[in-house]
């Protein structure tokens, strides 16, 4: 794949960069406020819609030690809804997530090396269905043909990453979910997923394959101290079912002991209702968190202010650990109820559950000067106390319905969109 460059639009004075497992204490390094990805490779051409990799910004690194290395995450490819219910039809079929390892040099961002994702044999992963018992989501996997694909236990829809004080990454997805442990080459060195059947056996909790489709763990960092992951899972579960949850604000963070395996799980509360909702977390410390929460809405000068597109630091000190030792199906119950279907904050208290505190830093409508347009803010890092930096999905460029492709235009611009790396400075600091 040719290097592309993302090039950097304005000029503003930024500051070092601080990720989930770096030092707070980070020399001054200056970053622009804004950074595009101007000639993206092409992957695949479908009819005259082109196909870009792009793809990266699902979630976005920084290297502690390299401060001006940006580490980006692909999904699991370009892929677009069927015209057959719980179809998707994929350009691609042979993709092989990513993480591309980008560099600033002066005012361009330079992918300077593509880290292909392998199972522990060394063969390439790819973005298909996983079969029942693996993390089968229900959807039926198409090429541009309209011929079914095949389920693959190497299948992968990665969304959140971290990047260990070793170098090795962990990536978590929305199929099982699982929670992939890959050495610094992409080679899977552990699978960890709810059935117990990934690489090494290990257990996440049983009732997190209660994911809605296509909305499962979206976030996943690395506390500073390195013996902690915590993930966020990206809609409410559908626990028991999607109508017993309709209208739930209840979504569930994960934290996991590296070493022993031990969990414990939290309720996040989202802002309302059927949002997208969220997109990430990234560690401050060892017990508080930014999370990146978002409609899926395209924001214009006239809508502005209805877009959801937010940023709020939580802390996990004072929640109620509702993880369930007996590790059901829908986890633990409340009155009889998954805490799903308990939905607000008064029926959680009423129980007992104290959700993470949430408190807003950032709101992307009102913190970025010129407007952001994109619908997918998705990654997430942290800069220094008064700085973030946020990437988006771009969906490789493309969308679709009903098994046609388009070419994916933003609305304030017209133009195709592009990974996009923003850094926003903060109204009162992180620390």
């Amino acid at each position: 794949m040719k290097p592309f460059l993302l090039s950097l639009i304005s000029t503003a004075a930024a500051v070092a960069i601080l990720n989930s497992c770096a030092d707070h204490s980070v020399p001054t390094e200056n970053y622009p406020d804004r950074a595009e990805a101007q000639n993206p490779a092409i992957i695949t051409q479908v009819g005259n819609v082109k196909v870009y990799n792009g793809g990266f910004g699902s979630a976005v690194v920084q290297d502690p030690n390299d401060h001006m290395v940006f580490y980006l995450l692909t999904d699991r490819g370009s892929n677009i809804d069927g015209t057959v219910a719980d179809s998707k039809v994929f350009a691609d079929p042979g993709f092989a997530p990513q993480i591309g390892k980008f560099r600033l040099i002066g005012d361009q961002l330079v992918l300077e090396k593509t880290i292909d994702l392998k199972n522990e044999s060394g063969a390439k992963l790819n973005g298909l269905p996983n079969p029942p018992g693996f993390g089968y989501s229900g959807e039926l996997a198409l090429d541009v043909n309209n011929n079914t694909l095949p389920k693959s236990v190497d299948g992968l829809d990665s969304e959140g990453l971290a990047l260990a004080p070793d170098g090795t990454f962990w990536v978590s997805d929305e199929y099982g979910p699982h929670i992939v442990h890959f050495d610094a080459n992409g080679k899977t060195i552990e699978r960890i997923n709810p059935f117990g059947n990934g690489t090494g056996g290990r257990k996440i909790p049983l009732v997190l394959a209660k994911r809605r489709p296509n909305r499962g763990m979206e976030g996943l960092t690395i506390t500073p101290d390195g013996k902690t992951l915590v993930g966020i899972m990206q809609f409410p579960l559908y626990n028991p079912s999607a109508s017993d949850v309709s209208g739930s604000l209840v979504t569930r963070i994960l934290s996991f002991d590296i070493a022993t395996g031990l969990s414990k799980e939290y309720v996040y509360l989202i802002d309302r209702a059927n949002l997208q909702a969220n997109s990430e977390i990234v560690a401050i410390d060892n017990t508080s968190f930014l999370v990146l929460e978002r409609d899926g809405e395209y924001a214009t000068n006239a809508n502005r202010a209805s877009v959801i597109k937010k940023v709020y630091k939580v802390d996990l000190s004072n929640a109620t650990d509702i993880s369930d030792p007996a590790n059901g199906a829908n986890g633990k119950l409340f009155g009889g109820l998954t805490v799903e279907q308990l939905k607000t904050a008064a029926n959680l208290t009423a129980n007992g559950i104290k959700p993470v505190t949430k408190t807003l830093v950032a709101d992307l409508m009102a913190d970025i000067p010129a407007l952001y347009p994109h619908d997918k803010a998705e990654g997430i890092t942290i800069i220094n106390s008064t700085t973030i930096a946020i990437s988006n999905d771009d969906d490789f460029g493309v969308v679709g319905a009903g098994g046609v492709y388009a070419q994916k235009l933003l609305p304030a611009t017209g133009a195709v969109d592009r990974n996009t790396i923003y850094f926003v400075k903060l109204k009162q600091p992180l620390w």
